[in-house]
């Protein structure tokens, strides 16, 4: 039995973006997307980077099964790096960082590796399901039990992500090995479609899509009806049996979003039918992100393309016909500075945590302080920040020992908190001011005595 994979990736900058930052790929042995951040130029260069330094993973000569991971491993590590010295060369980019989400076959052995809130997804008969983990704050959250699935959607920090590849910081993706079988279909995409269109939607559109191509295309479509708030990347292919498939695998590979449209040093080459259909339709940046990147052979019909959905909002789409669209849309721009600034704010917070902070951080912070009613001494786990009312820190221990009976000194410091290292140093730090109290309250004492002695020998 020989399996093989046909595949669709497509890419679209939505409704309210100026321009992608996704870019995905999708080739006979390797499917990915990428989702930049860190401003327009900023994000479209660490997504092009890291599809552009795993694509050299799709080639003719599978990788042994046991090494499907560890070669994985070694790329985005890669490409890590390459954003590093991007960095290093450019400082202004000192802020970006991408998303990657990827896959890379060898016969019916898949390896996925992800890190940060892009999706896979896997259709295998009437079964659905999700196969990554988004690296979030709120996924953090609902996996602590703090909001529900549905409270996500509208989380005013639902964008926060706790893990990317920076070029500052180690790698530290998740990375599982698992057997398709044939009839199985696969789904990748940044949160521009994960993140407007839900669940259900996604698994019934790849369910009566029997065509990847379509279905891609009608997953980015729904994108836009639900107003299209972010670059729309999605990656759909199909397991196959070639022995008895007539239509047989997709040949050459696909590159889209801004990895098909950036010259980077391990990008594409500069003379490649998308580079050059690039520079013919200038920087306005008007066709959508779905040429073809393959020189030796030509895309079937419908493969990829020109999208409309990148010249406008769906509903100017659809109200006009092909001839008559405007060549000059309007675009509704969103200004980045409220997400920089909240962005600033965390990285504040954490008094150094870098580029994201992780949950495991945050778990692993102490200290002691004064609990909610003011009353008493209590030890908090986490960091005391709240950020678009997300509290940081919760209550782990309200302990006995009241404020009211503290030094004034010590009741100050309570106030400003009392860092410790872990449990048992907050747990001590307690004991010391309970201590304190005890001797306050002895020395009161003994005063008082000596004083009533002196009187009585009086």
């Amino acid at each position: 039995m020989t399996i093989a994979l046909r595949y669709a990736a497509y890419s679209d900058v939505g409704c309210l973006r100026e321009g992608n930052e996704d870019s995905g790929y999708a080739g006979q042995h390797l499917l990915a997307v990428a989702d930049g951040m860190g401003g327009y130029a900023g994000g479209e260069v660490a997504s092009s980077i890291a599809i552009s330094s795993i694509r050299s993973l799709d080639t003719s000569d599978d990788p042994r099964a046991e090494e499907m991971a560890e070669v994985l491993q070694q790329a985005v590590e890669k490409a890590n790096e390459s954003l590093a010295l991007r960095i290093r060369q450019e400082p202004q980019l000192e802020n970006m960082g991408t998303t990657l989400t990827a896959m890379l076959w060898s016969g019916s052995q898949v390896a996925l590796i992800h890190i940060g809130d892009s999706r896979a997804y896997l259709m295998r008969g009437s079964r659905f399901e999700q196969i990554t983990h988004d690296h979030t704050l709120v996924q953090t959250l609902v996996d602590e039990g703090k909001i529900t699935e549905e409270e996500v959607a509208t989380h005013p920090q639902r964008s926060l992500i706790l893990r990317a590849l920076d070029g500052k910081t180690p790698v530290d993706p998740d990375i599982s090995i698992s057997r398709a079988k044939p009839g199985d279909r696969y789904m990748l995409c940044s949160d521009g479609l994960s993140g407007v269109v839900s669940k259900k939607t996604i698994h019934e559109t790849l369910a009566t899509e029997s065509d990847p191509r379509a279905a891609a295309k009608k997953l980015i479509e729904l994108a836009i009806r639900g107003g299209g708030p972010d670059n729309i990347t999605t990656v759909v292919a199909d397991v196959i049996e070639t022995d008895g498939d007539h239509e047989g695998p997709t040949v050459g590979s696909q590159v889209v979003g801004a990895a098909d449209q950036r010259d980077v040093a391990t990008g594409p080459n500069e003379t490649s039918p998308a580079r050059r259909a690039q520079e013919l339709r200038g920087s306005g940046g008007d066709t959508a992100e779905m040429d073809p990147i393959d020189e030796q052979a030509p895309p079937p019909p419908g493969t990829y393309g020109a999208s409309p959905f990148e010249e406008r909002a769906y509903d100017d789409y659809e109200a006009s016909p092909p001839g008559d669209r405007d060549p000059e849309p309007e675009y509704r721009t969103r200004s980045w500075w409220p997400i920089i600034l909240v962005f600033v704010i965390v990285v504040g917070a954490i008094a150094g945590g870098g580029y994201y902070f992780g949950s495991r951080y945050i778990d692993d912070q102490y200290y002691v302080g004064v609990s909610a009613d003011g009353e008493n001494v209590s030890i908090y786990r986490g960091i005391d920040t709240n950020i678009a009312g997300v509290d940081l820190s919760e209550e782990v221990e309200r302990t006995d020992l009241r404020v009211d009976s503290l030094a004034p000194t010590d009741q100050e410091a309570l106030q400003n908190n009392i860092d410790a290292t872990d449990l048992a140093d907050a747990e001590a730090k307690v004991e010391d001011l309970q201590g304190e109290v005890e001797d306050s309250e002895r020395t009161r004492t003994d005063s008082g005595g000596q004083e009533t002695e002196t009187e009585e020998s009086g």
